[in-house]
């Protein structure tokens, strides 16, 4: 019956979470796929005008397996945290568990970092998720989640001030995503100090407080995240 209305709103939240998000997926009179952030207070719904902030709680010291990405839902980026785990296949086949990514991607980049990275997980379990309960539907992801990956392999922990976004392929390339700047400008917002990024994503013109590394192969990703 979508057909016979003017806008569809959808209220989405995780079981004990005081966050919802207004998804719009029809607006005869505005654009469609927008996002609200709002809290759920004892006076009703409050809009929450930075939404980054609550993705954002990380713990003071860095940890393996942590880094933060900018993704784009609706019309605005977002920072969000991704966390990976690798710890040794105890019986059985590994495990590739995903919370809020696709699953069959993160396999497919298990596979890339065994051949053009030299990393193997194969003897590994893998649990990748979204801190916060939102789903990430874009490719932005590939890059910090094969980040994350290593790190939680070598237990050395990322920069917390470390963000980073793009497309990876199946020959090991870094592909550039869209919005690249407006991505690079919400991270220097958020305080962030360095950023890593596809070579076609990387801006004309410095990003003051913003050190941006472009990167063109999934080792030398490594590779600069590590120095």
């Amino acid at each position: 019956l979508e057909h016979l209305v003017d806008s569809v709103l959808y209220f989405e939240s995780d079981v004990g979470s005081r966050y919802r998000i207004v998804r719009a997926t029809k607006n005869r009179f505005g654009p469609a796929n927008e996002l609200g952030f709002f809290a759920m207070t004892g006076a009703g719904l409050k809009e929450i005008r930075n939404p980054s902030a609550i993705f954002l709680a990380r713990a003071p010291e860095p940890a393996a397996g942590s880094i933060v990405t900018v993704t784009r839902e609706g019309g605005r980026p977002l920072l969000i945290e991704l966390q990976a785990l690798v710890d040794r296949m105890r019986f059985g086949a590994p495990r590739r568990i995903a919370q809020g990514l696709d699953a069959n991607r993160v396999a497919m980049l298990l596979a890339v970092l065994n051949r053009h990275a030299g990393v193997s997980l194969q003897e590994h379990d893998v649990f990748v998720n979204v801190v916060g309960g939102i789903q990430i539907t874009e490719t932005a992801w590939d890059l910090p989640v094969v980040l994350a990956l290593a790190s939680s392999l070598t237990d050395k922990p990322l920069p917390i001030s470390l963000v980073a976004f793009g497309e990876v392929g199946l020959t090991g390339e870094v592909r550039p995503v869209a919005y690249g700047d407006e991505r690079l400008k919400e991270a220097q917002k958020q305080g962030f100090k360095v950023a890593l990024v596809p070579k076609e994503n990387a801006p004309r013109k410095p990003l003051e407080g913003l050190r941006v590394v472009p990167v063109m192969r999934v080792n030398e990703a490594l590779g600069a995240a590590d120095s």
